[in-house]
């Protein structure tokens, strides 16, 4: 596939990310005021049978396809305090029980068929639970988790942690997550980026956290989407070329002062789109041009793609640096003192 084909393949997607991204950040900032008013403790509210017979749907066969079982259950929303009736529901495929008060997932260890799991907005300080080997999407979000250990099922494609409590990645162990192309990490305290060391990851969020650079992300040569939207980060270093896929990456609301930074981005050699509004650097009167002089493959900066004049100019300019540089080597070549004969 080209570089073009890549990117007309990109570009809804971008758009679609980025007003995402927006409307995220409003809804985490929502979130966490509307959690500094929640009451710490609630009455025990244990699930029913009744509960269970109202939320179950989707009928489906099971074992050998002589017998049938309802596979996927809603319990969104009913203040729970105990799941522990669902222990006997082997056959679940797709759970919801998120906006409930569960502070314990252990029942749904039972759960082996598990294909798809949304806990979001409980009071968990885990999400760990034992292997289930047909999870392929699960979520934890707006819990109160603080870390990332026991994540270990071999097929989970997609895992969503975002406003948490998680100030440092352990424990995501490539080997047993070799399926995982999608992590979420927005609205924790994150401050560092050691610990995602994920090969097969293609799209990493970690906005609203407190990253001030980036680190042990050299390796991620799938990785095409990389936010990193209102952190501290006021360098660039921490990219390689071995991101050899990364074709968006949004760095608003940063602090990063200096044009020079963009250099340390030359080696992406599919990056097309950028975000960098927010910055200091883009008060910068070339900041446009500077971004495109440094990149000349890239194609968006910011919500505005690049016109043919811009990259015209950026061209010669580009051309001209590489002249200039060529001479002072040559200079310095004719300055050094001739070796002596032996």
């Amino acid at each position: 596939m080209s570089d073009e084909e890549d990117l007309d393949d990109l570009e809804p997607e971008q758009d679609e990310q980025e007003r995402e991204d927006d409307k995220d950040a409003e809804e985490w900032e929502d979130y966490r005021k509307e959690g500094e008013d929640l009451p710490e403790e609630w009455l025990p509210t244990p699930l029913t049978e009744d509960m269970v017979k109202e939320g179950l749907s989707m009928l489906c066969k099971t074992g050998n396809g002589l017998a049938h079982a309802y596979v996927k259950l809603d319990l969104k929303d009913r203040d729970l305090t105990d799941i522990s009736l669902l222990c006997s529901y082997i056959h679940l495929r797709y759970v919801d029980v998120s906006e409930n008060h569960l502070t314990d997932l252990a029942p749904l260890n039972n759960l082996t068929h598990l294909l798809w799991l949304k806990a979001d907005g409980n009071q968990l300080r885990s999400a760990q639970l034992n292997e289930l080997p047909y999870l392929q999407i699960a979520s934890f979000a707006y819990n109160q988790i603080s870390n990332t250990e026991g994540i270990c099922h071999p097929r989970l494609a997609s895992l969503d942690l975002k406003g948490n409590r998680i100030q440092a990645v352990t424990g995501l162990d490539a080997e047993k997550l070799k399926s995982l192309h999608t992590l979420e990490l927005r609205g924790n305290q994150l401050y560092t980026t050691t610990g995602i060391n994920l090969p097969k990851l293609k799209k990493l969020f970690l906005a609203q956290n407190m990253l001030k650079n980036m680190e042990g992300l050299e390796n991620l040569s799938d990785l095409t989407t990389l936010h990193l939207r209102d952190n501290h980060i006021e360098s660039l270093s921490g990219f390689s070329k071995e991101m050899q896929s990364l074709q968006y990456l949004n760095l608003r609301g940063n602090a990063i002062t200096s044009l020079g930074e963009l250099a340390k981005l030359r080696d992406l050699p599919k990056l097309r789109a950028l975000v960098l509004l927010e910055n200091p650097c883009t008060d910068e009167t070339e900041y446009r041009q500077e971004a495109l002089v440094q990149m000349p493959h890239l194609e968006r900066l910011d919500k505005d793609f690049f016109e043919e004049e811009e990259r015209a100019e950026a061209k010669e300019i580009h051309q001209r640096m590489k002249e200039d540089q060529e001479q002072e080597a040559k200079a310095e070549q004719d300055l050094e003192p001739d070796q002596p004969s032996v």
